[in-house]
């Protein structure tokens, strides 16, 4: 089956936008700066779940007009699916194999609605939808730990009636750890501290930590896996989580995420539901608290995997920039094991973090790779980016 799809970059006008992608770094960060937004397989677009007695105008959810490729929908279950319903393996590994299938490729959709307000004179804003072609990679498959990088590759058809060159973006990551005692926790105010997963919680559970374009942390949490004949599902604690990009690029009215994440494995692909709490913090002795809770938004993100989409850029890409990622990992999780927690200045415009690291990747990918001097870049970069 295949599908067309609808995908906004960013604000820019086309000629702009490739020209910014292109001369800021090769490998698109302004794309990842907008979390490729927004995309529908339709002309006409829709949102079922809405508020039914508020202008249709009100409710036409955030998105844009540019068009990509169309995509090949596996129908039949695929082998993940099928490893994950045989019969007689222990629950850590049926865990372990819900994990793995998550990885492959996808047509990514992404879809936000806030469902009830509590301000006076509440008026909910639009809804959001975005969406991207996907591939998630299997960066480390051990007993006790797997990690899934997840990675861009877009095909934009372009007004002339040709097809743009692929756009590769490195995407978020995913780490899950079995049994783990601790894990980081956002706090607020750009700022991470170590949480001991209660005792009562750490056996049998996994903890997914949740990593940005930069492999700066985002958010982390606990929670167990539940299985049936041919369902399974993990769900997290309670989470507090930085704005996404979707949000603080327009919203500053509130401080954090408060909810949990649902993720569940389907025959052909997965879905991640999202129940967020959008909290405004204030400053107790010292620790930051919530205060008040703005609104309720509800999330469905669906994985739906496609097939006959060219992956060979993300592939080329991730071969050449596997060994620098690896040490920006590496140094992230040294920083990220200090009892002092990690605060940090993410940076703006050039001068983000997530800008600077794209462009140190595209300077040691491949054979101009050098281990000691990509060290010392990484460090450099991470301890200007650092608050004391």
């Amino acid at each position: 089956m295949q599908l067309p799809y609808r995908s906004k970059l960013g604000r820019l006008a086309p000629t702009v936008l490739f020209t910014a992608l292109f001369s800021l770094c090769p490998l698109a960060p302004v794309l990842a700066d907008e979390q490729a937004e927004t995309a529908t397989a339709v002309d006409a677009r829709q949102y079922t779940f809405a508020w039914q007695f508020r202008p249709d105008s009100d409710m036409a959810p955030r998105g844009g007009t540019t068009s990509g490729s169309a995509v090949d929908l596996v129908t039949a279950p695929g082998d993940a699916w099928q490893a994950l319903q045989e019969p007689g393996i222990s629950t850590k590994e049926k865990d372990r194999r819900a994990i793995l299938a998550m990885a492959g490729p996808y047509r990514a959709s992404f879809d936000f609605i806030e469902t009830a307000g509590f301000t006076p004179d509440y008026s909910p804003p639009p809804p959001y939808q975005s969406w991207g072609t996907e591939r998630v990679y299997v960066v480390a498959d051990e007993t006790d730990y797997i990690s899934l990088q997840h990675i861009l590759v877009m095909f934009i058809n372009m007004p002339d009636g040709t097809t743009s060159d692929p756009i590769v973006v490195k995407h978020w990551r995913q780490d899950w750890q079995y049994e783990q005692k601790r894990h980081f926790a956002f706090v607020g105010d750009n700022r991470w501290e170590l949480r001991k997963v209660p005792r009562a919680d750490v056996r049998g559970s996994w903890v997914q930590s949740v990593y940005q374009v930069d492999d700066s942390p985002r958010y982390a949490a606990h929670g167990r896996w539940q299985h049936t004949e041919n369902y399974s599902s993990w769900e997290s604690a309670e989470t507090w989580r930085p704005l996404p990009r979707r949000e603080f690029s327009v919203r500053d009215d509130y401080q954090v995420l408060i909810g949990s994440n649902r993720h569940t494995i389907t025959p052909t692909g997965w879905i991640h539901v999202e129940n967020n709490n959008k909290v405004v913090l204030t400053a107790d002795d010292g620790q930051l608290q919530p205060a008040k809770v703005l609104a309720v938004e509800a999330g469905l993100n669906r994985y739906e995997r496609i097939d006959n989409h060219d992956w060979s850029a993300g592939d080329q890409y991730w071969d050449n920039t596997g060994l620098f990622w690896a040490e920006v990992r590496k140094q992230w999780d040294s920083l990220l094991s200090s009892s002092d927690g990690t605060a940090l200045n993410m940076g703006t415009g050039k001068d983000a973090l997530f800008m600077k690291m794209f462009a140190l990747a595209d300077t040691f990918a491949g054979e101009k790779y050098n281990a000691d001097a990509a060290a010392g870049e990484i460090a450099d970069t991470l301890n200007a980016h650092l608050i004391n």
